[in-house]
């Protein structure tokens, strides 16, 4: 259930690994550079994997510069193009799950027709798709989340849903974390766990900032929700994050048990 960004050196993901048992979402194949050295980066990664002890595997797309819903034809056929990269890498290193960003911009895109262009892209993305790799929007500048629910309930595809990352959420939005919760819980099916003061995106250990626990807690019992990512830059944070999060899940079976009681 638990992941934690590759934003680590090598030897600390092992290091965490060995200790946790957590898996690894990758952001290798979210660089364009290497996927334009897609053999060689694909190959490269897999003996790191490996090195590092890594058996559960889920990936983050690209997103730099790309925009799903672009009027520029150029723009969104290359949008397209990298998705694809992405998801050809999550297939050849099995991967379970590809996050990729909405790319929204507040204040310079409407929202105006968005969910429907969106959604008329996803559905062109996962036209050949199976259900095998299971594709979410997570957001980042956004900040309301109804036009991402709406997205997910116009593209009918079963490997499509959302990611709520709360600490996004916490500092890019007016609306608290436990409404963003409540409007995407139909269509989660991963998290993104980090904490900040809601001033900025710091990527604090969870429990340190304002994030909502109660909400953080919500998510972890939230049975379609079986994947949730820690995205911390230290080792130190990646850790307390986990023990701080795996104590809230493990809450979970405590309360089930007092109810049955």
């Amino acid at each position: 259930m638990f992941y934690f960004s590759h934003l680590l050196r090598d030897e600390e993901m092992k290091e965490v690994i060995q200790e946790t048992g957590m898996g690894v979402e990758s952001i290798e194949f979210s660089i364009a550079e290497n996927l334009d050295n897609f053999s060689k980066t694909l190959l490269s990664y897999e003996k790191r994997l490996g090195k590092m002890g890594c058996e559960k595997l889920l990936l983050h797309g690209p997103f730099l510069d790309l925009n799903p819903v672009s009027y520029d034809l150029s723009i969104r056929n290359v949008t397209m193009k990298r998705y694809e990269e992405a998801y050809q890498a999550a297939k050849a290193l099995g991967a379970k799950k590809i996050v990729y960003h909405t790319c929204y911009v507040p204040d310079f895109y409407l929202l105006i027709g968005w969910a429907e262009r969106m959604a008329e892209f996803y559905k062109e993305f996962l036209y050949n798709k199976d259900n095998s790799i299971e594709i979410v929007m997570e957001n980042v500048l956004d900040r309301i989340p109804q036009p991402m629910a709406e997205v997910a309930e116009k593209t009918e595809h079963p490997a499509f849903g959302l990611c709520l990352d709360v600490g996004h959420a916490n500092c890019y939005s007016k609306v608290p974390c436990k409404e963003w919760f409540q409007t995407e819980k139909k269509y989660l099916k991963h998290s993104h766990l980090h904490d900040n003061k809601g001033d900025r995106d710091s990527h604090l250990p969870l429990g340190t900032g304002t994030v909502c626990r109660d909400t953080v807690r919500e998510i972890l019992r939230e049975k379609q929700v079986d994947t949730c990512t820690i995205e911390c830059s230290t080792q130190e944070a990646v850790l307390a994050s986990f023990y701080g999060a795996k104590n809230l899940f493990e809450s979970k079976k405590t309360d089930n048990r007092e109810e049955k009681q």
